[in-house]
């Protein structure tokens, strides 16, 4: 053999042992990040949630996912751990649509071997796939894929994308969202009316912070935004990015998703002008009573399945609230929803309409759905503290004090 062609295949060599190395390399990379997006979970636990997601659909076609977020904080006394951020989205590439739909934490449901059981509860019985087991059931569709994050992550994960944008309409000023209720030399985190950018600390308030005449509903709205703000930023951002994106992503987000998913995804969306979004919470009756000494919330199951048939028409549910069951202990729900579309940065008005609420469907024809702008329901159902008036039905006198949070002279669910 010639002393150039020996050079030539000593050279060819070292190339081929050069790329095995990289692929090897990449190969291990790509499986230490899908290694961390999957929590390090056990086997029986990536089992029990493999058998509750719905067969895996591609990236071209709709299907919904679960986000699921928790709020255990150092020296906390609550028993157990809870999912405070319940979340189901709806994601259609084909129409470049997210739809998100919040399911209330105080939700009351039956969960198998346990029995009547807050929505939130789900999550300490049966870990996600029970959380999973139960968004399915309660909103009547398939779930996919997951995707759950502790809210002291959070932080890391907002600044990792460099902040995010949101339209804050009420000023929040809460001790108890920025810990300084506990923690009185801490820092106190203020954030003003408007559109605002938050980091990482700024972004945990806004999403804690129940301060709000309706509490917890508020709270979830406020919740959406900042999930599809997080979305925007990322589609903003160049494909090259993505992985790296991912990779500190999958130091606070656990998913059944892997990179390769995930970049999959975003790429579906690219391209595509901008991503419409909808929002809403699932529609829900309130009670003024406790049950077994607990505050609790009613799914309205007729007014779910319409809303969720808006989802898949691509429709804006919004405006679907519960108001089934009307009568006494019960009151309308408030949606405390909103829908709006990326690419204005704008936000719909909040509230209702139930115009196409009829006596036919379950619903209270004479329900006058007169409300407040900025929460979604009358001031009439927050008068002095002392009860609620649901159209004509007077409940004075009724004990709320077992809703937590609840401001001087109203109610927080």
């Amino acid at each position: 053999m010639g002393r150039g062609k020996k050079i030539a295949i000593g050279v060819l060599a070292a190339v081929l042992v050069a790329v095995v190395g990289c692929g090897t390399a990449f190969a291990l990379y790509v499986n230490s990040i899908n290694s961390e997006l999957s929590g390090n979970k056990t086997s029986e636990e990536m089992q029990a949630i493999q058998d509750v997601l719905a067969p895996k659909k591609s990236f071209d076609e709709p299907f919904y996912m679960l986000l699921v977020g928790s709020d255990a904080r150092a020296g906390s006394d609550e028993d157990g751990a809870r999912s405070d951020t319940n979340i189901v989205v709806y994601v259609d590439p084909t129409k470049n649509l997210a739809e998100l739909v919040s399911i209330p934490r105080d939700t009351m449901i039956e969960i198998d071997g346990v029995g009547r059981a807050k929505f939130n509860a789900a999550y300490n019985y049966g870990g996600v796939s029970s959380t999973i087991r139960e968004a399915s059931q309660l909103l009547g569709v398939d779930i996919s894929h997951y995707a759950e994050v502790n809210f002291e992550s959070l932080i890391q994960l907002v600044d990792v994308v460099g902040g995010v944008d949101v339209e804050v309409d009420e000023r929040i000023d809460d001790t108890d969202a920025d810990n300084t209720t506990d923690n009185p030399y801490g820092e106190r985190i203020i954030i003003e009316e408007g559109p605002q950018h938050l980091n990482g600390d700024q972004a945990l308030v806004f999403a804690r912070s129940r301060a709000y005449a309706d509490g917890d509903f508020t709270r979830t709205a406020n919740q959406r935004k900042l999930i599809m703000a997080l979305v925007n930023k990322v589609l903003e951002m160049p494909v090259t990015e993505l992985p790296g994106i991912v990779q500190s992503a999958a130091k606070c987000v656990t998913t059944d998703l892997s990179v390769t998913d995930i970049v999959a995804l975003a790429e579906q969306f690219k391209g595509k002008g901008d991503l419409t979004v909808y929002s809403a919470m699932a529609p829900t009756v309130f009670m003024n009573e406790l049950v077994d000494g607990q505050s609790y919330v009613l799914n309205d199951p007729t007014a779910t399945k319409q809303m969720m048939k808006v989802v898949e028409e691509g429709g804006d549910p919004s405006s679907i609230v519960g108001v089934t069951g009307s009568g006494p202990g019960y009151s309308s729900g408030s949606s405390t929803s909103s829908s709006y579309s990326s690419g204005s940065g704008g936000s719909g008005g909040y509230g209702y309409s139930a115009d196409s609420y009829g006596s036919g469907s379950g619903y209270d024809s004479g329900y006058d759905p007169n409300y407040d702008p900025n929460y979604g329901y009358s001031s009439d159902y927050l008068d002095d503290g002392a009860g609620y008036d649901n159209g004509g039905e007077d409940y004075s006198g009724g004990d709320y004090s077992g809703y937590p949070d609840a401001p001087a002279g109203g109610y927080a669910a």
